[in-house]
């Protein structure tokens, strides 16, 4: 019971900052290009912040990193398993709108809305094992998803890619923080805890702010928007969630995994959609809408890590 407070009260906040972003995207105080600057800077700056915080918190522990281990795997499971579901799903299915559906079908918006939940359920432990999610996510998403939406075949080029993201970045630092327990002053350590705790309510503000330019009436006509509600937000992390309660996976670690992959469609795909000539509404109101109806879905899912 006390998980099931803890989420409502950290789902309460995250809305609360939803709407502190829908208000000032409506009148002007965040435009457009300074909801990019944020998005940007939330990605490169604040996200692995938080990430490098998170290991510099935490004690050197066996256990710990035997979590972290088993995160890894999960994480490479859950994402793959939702790669195939998505598939099969669209194998037959007559649209033009395959590629987009997929890559918003896959791959979940971790960062801004399975981070902010982590840490308010289970903290730095629990970003440690996030991390690993976005590691995975990472590798998968600029490999695979990359070469899907754009068509790109030079292995090269995608490995430069995934080498290069940040939040890949920051794990390898954490990593080497955390394993070699490297002491680290803390006029480096403050700033980087400031950073990182930032990362909720500028995730949240931005999301607001999307909400407030996207076009919801035409996006609400959208049929492949609600069936994109229906497989992200219900189907896969249900029987995710399925598969984790038969195989026993319960535990912080399967707890926190399973939050990142029940999370709402990856902002990447309104992106890709849009830097590739695919259809940049459904590419946007897959974004918009599943994190609108994750605030519901989340908290529902989260209440169900009780009998993990």
């Amino acid at each position: 019971m006390d998980l099931a407070l803890v989420t409502l009260q950290q789902v309460g906040i995250l809305f609360v900052l939803i709407v502190i972003g829908y208000v000032c995207g409506k009148t002007g105080v965040i435009t457009s290009e300074g909801k990019k600057v944020l998005s940007n800077f939330l990605i490169k700056a604040i996200v692995p912040a938080m990430i490098v915080n998170a290991y510099l918190n935490m004690e050197f522990d066996t256990q710990i990193l035997s979590n972290l281990l088993l995160a890894f795997g999960l994480s490479f499971g859950s994402i793959f398993f939702a790669m195939l579901v998505s598939g099969l799903l669209l194998w037959k299915m007559k649209t033009k709108n395959k590629k987009v559906l997929w890559f918003a079908w896959s791959y979940s918006n971790a960062a801004y809305m399975g981070f902010p939940l982590v840490k308010g359920l289970f903290g730095d432990e629990g970003m440690i094992y996030a991390s690993a999610f976005a590691t995975v996510f990472n590798i998968i998403i600029w490999s695979i998803g990359y070469a899907i939406m754009s068509g790109e075949t030079d292995g090269k080029k995608l490995v430069k890619t995934v080498l290069k993201s940040p939040v890949t970045c920051s794990v390898v630092v954490g990593l080497l923080v955390y394993l070699c327990r490297i002491p680290v002053p803390e006029i480096i350590k403050a700033p980087i805890r400031m950073m990182g705790e930032s990362t909720t309510p500028i995730s949240m503000i931005i999301i607001g702010v999307m909400i407030a330019e996207s076009r919801l009436k035409s996006i609400l006509a959208n049929k492949e928007i609600w069936l994109t509600v229906a497989v992200r937000l219900v189907l896969i992390p249900a029987l995710t969630f399925g598969l984790y309660y038969l195989f026993g996976i319960g535990g912080m670690v399967g707890s926190v995994i399973l939050i990142q992959a029940a999370s709402p469609t990856a902002a990447t795909t309104s992106v890709l959609a849009t830097q590739f000539n695919h259809d940049e509404a459904i590419g946007a109101g897959t974004v918009v809408i599943t994190t609108i109806c994750s605030i519901v879905t989340l908290t529902i899912f989260a209440l169900l890590l009780n009998y993990l």
